[in-house]
């Protein structure tokens, strides 16, 4: 473990000082002994703190005690030593150019929100993980249903934040863009970063780019981006295949039919053709000018350790989470899907200590990340990609290790986890849904992945399956009907997500445990294989012909099918079919329908559909019930009247709010909604 007196000897402690804001006795100590041991001189290498914009939030809109917020706005530049053992994981960081002093530079685009009274928050930083250069806080915490990207990155409304729930407990939210390839539009963060050279010459190198049209991207697209630019465009030095399906032969697209739009992009000829929706078409060309993409997370680091510790940058502007004394007490790491990858890779990387070993994130929260990873820091990666069965499948997300737990590769024979174990690992909570169950190898997380026994997680770490739950579960969804086979999902597990987070501040404030791990097991007999489900013979469920395999990585550039599938696991079902494991929120304990993480894709329903569920109302009485030859008990069968049901679900609630897996308020919530609903 590095302490503060061997990794930085020549810096001077800081005096101690009580903090103004006393949430407890216990917790005012805990602040005061970090506040001692802050080096005053300590600077993290951010060397410019630009500030374009400081203006009130909403136009000074108070949020309970902690009052109105100050939203700041600005570019944070920095450079990193490409000598330092912090910075050996960085791929081809010996690549990039160096300025006079011999450091890597970048930039990032940088937000803060805070408390205008400092000494009114609750000193804990709020660090959420860009997603593609979007903002998703407000939609995954605090039950945004205003549509639009510009409600979650540029909110201009009181609407437009949802309930508040981060505000109303005094967290200062801070984003940094570390993602280069982001579109600019709809405010969102980017940043900048160094070209990997050779000889000081650009890279050329053939790799893969795989697209499909119709379910993560506009079924009316007419060109398809690329992620880098051609080096030449002549189609007869490239290579266009299609297929419908993952499995299938790949099919040459003629080279006369398709066309480089210009180095950025490719359409089909002759212009205006479309491509065929969801089919999987891929491209063979000479790329050229990779960024250094490892950067990014080193920039992440950074900007955290400034905010955290630094007093001002190099320039003398101050850092703005330092006004009048009021320093970052404790720091929280968050993200969902590709940011709780990116939080799984960062602490692998061994991002959780600056240049100086002093601790970036004292506690990480990564939801929906499965068992993966961002294929962010390879030459020419793309951070973008997300493997499914269907789509990107064979492109590195999903590489051993998996867990916080030590394991061994049942293929390579190594063992390790993505923990350090030197002292700057954080405390971590992970959430999944069903989905990651399905299509990302969230079993591995917790089952040795030879498939032969649960692991014992360490200390530090918490894992739970949200049940009946997509992976983009959000309070704004809607059951439709779309490129699935079945009715898409529309459950929320935004309650369990506020309660884990107060379970995460309370771990890392106050040492109080958070609740005992809650996922699907072999020792219970939750964790099985998808042939071991029996579902019910309705036609609102056409059943899925199995889960997503997690595989020893491929060539991403010329992969071949592979062998080497590691053991994953889906969760045991009801007679409903619905998850009996995890954290089951009252509707899914107490259910009006069944709730998937699965569908099918209607082009090829033998895949997955990407990371989409499934929803089957049950039927209002026994009648309707008998006459659709639906072996689920209809909602007059199971409930019998609208009071016991409302009763049923209070109680789910209240047993949930005892075992903190749900707040007080969400538990009303839940039950208002029972009463209001015209199901009965």
């Amino acid at each position: 473990m590095v302490t503060e007196k061997a990794a930085f000897p020549f810096l001077r402690r800081a005096r101690c000082r009580a903090t103004p804001r006393v949430i407890s006795l216990r917790r005012a100590a805990l602040a005061a002994a970090v506040l001692c041991i802050v080096p005053l001189t300590a600077q993290a290498h951010v060397t410019e703190l630009r500030i374009t914009s400081t203006a009130p939030f909403l136009n000074g809109e108070s949020f309970g005690k902690t009052g109105a917020y100050v939203r700041i706005m600005g570019v944070a530049k920095g450079e990193i030593d490409p000598k330092s053992a912090q910075n050996a994981s960085i791929v081809d960081l010996d690549k990039a150019p160096r300025n006079a002093r011999g450091m890597v530079e970048y930039d990032v685009d940088i937000t803060i929100l805070k408390p205008a009274d400092l000494s009114k928050g609750n000193g804990f930083l709020f660090y959420e993980v860009l997603n593609r250069g979007n903002k998703q806080v407000t939609q995954r915490l605090h039950d945004l249903t205003v549509p639009g990207l510009m409600a979650q990155n540029d909110p201009k409304t009181r609407a437009e934040v949802g309930n508040g729930f981060l505000f109303e407990r005094g967290y200062t939210l801070v984003w940094s863009g570390w993602d280069p390839d982001v579109p600019k539009s709809n405010a969102r963060m980017s940043a900048r970063l160094p070209m990997a050279m050779q000889d000081g010459k650009p890279i050329v190198k053939r790799i893969r780019h795989e697209f499909q049209i119709g379910l993560r991207v506009r079924a009316d697209t007419l060109t398809a981006k690329l992620v880098y630019p051609a080096a030449t465009t002549d189609t007869t030095k490239a290579r266009l295949t299609k297929r419908l399906r993952e499995t299938d032969k790949r099919i040459d697209v003629p080279a006369d039919q398709w066309e480089f739009a210009d180095a950025r992009s490719v359409r089909l000829l002759p212009k205006d053709t479309k491509f065929d929706p969801n089919a999987i078409y891929e491209l063979w060309y000479d790329a050229t000018n990779p960024v250094v993409l490892g950067v990014g997370y080193a920039a992440t680091r950074d900007v955290v350790s400034f905010l955290r510790y630094a007093a001002a940058d190099a320039k003398g502007t101050a850092n703005p989470l330092r006004a009048n004394g009021n320093g970052v007490q404790h720091v929280l790491g968050f993200g969902g899907s590709q940011s709780g990858r990116f939080l799984r890779l960062f602490i692998e990387m061994g991002m959780n200590k600056d240049e100086q070993g002093k601790k970036i994130f004292d506690g990480v929260y990564s939801h929906t990340a499965g068992a993966g990873k961002v294929f962010g820091n390879h030459e020419f990666g793309m951070p973008a990609r997300t493997g499914t069965q269907h789509e990107d499948h064979d492109y590195p997300e999903n590489w051993f290790p998996f867990s916080t737990a030590t394991a061994t590769d049942p293929f390579s024979g190594k063992s390790g986890s993505i923990l350090r174990g030197d002292g700057s690992d954080p405390k971590i909570i992970e959430s999944n849904t069903s989905t990651e169950y399905w299509q990302k190898g969230a079993s591995l997380l917790t089952v040795d992945p030879s498939g032969k026994s649960d692991m014992t997680l360490p200390a530090n770490a918490r894992v739970y399956l949200i049940a009946g739950t997509k992976h983009g579960g959000h309070a704004a969804l809607k059951p439709k009907r779309g490129v699935c086979v079945n009715i898409s999902n529309p459950h929320n597990p935004g309650p369990a997500m506020r309660a884990l987070v107060v379970a995460l501040t309370e771990w890392v404030a106050d040492n109080k445990a958070p609740p005992p791990s809650m996922v699907p097991t072999l020792a219970a007999h939750t964790a099985v294989t998808p042939k071991m489900l029996e579902w019910p013979k309705t036609k609102d469920i056409v059943p899925p012909p199995g889960n997503n395999n997690v595989s020893v990585p491929p060539d991403w550039i010329d992969p071949k099918p592979s062998t080497q599938h590691y053991a994953t696991f889906v969760t045991a079902i009801d007679g409903d079919g619905n998850e009996v494991a995890g954290i089951r929120l009252p509707d899914i304990a107490v259910p009006l329908a069944t709730y998937t993480g699965w569908n099918m894709i209607k082009i090829a329903p033998s895949e997955l559909c990407d990371r989409e569920g499934t929803y089957a109302p049950f039927a209002k009485t026994r009648a309707e019930r008998e006459a659709a030859h639906d072996p689920r008990l209809s909602l007059e069968e199971r409930y019998g009247t609208h009071d016991a049901f409302v009763a049923k679900t209070k109680a789910a609630a209240d047993a949930l709010v005892a075992q903190r897996l749900l707040l007080p308020a969400d538990a009303a919530a839940y039950v208002k909604a029972a009463q209001q609903s015209d199901s009965f």
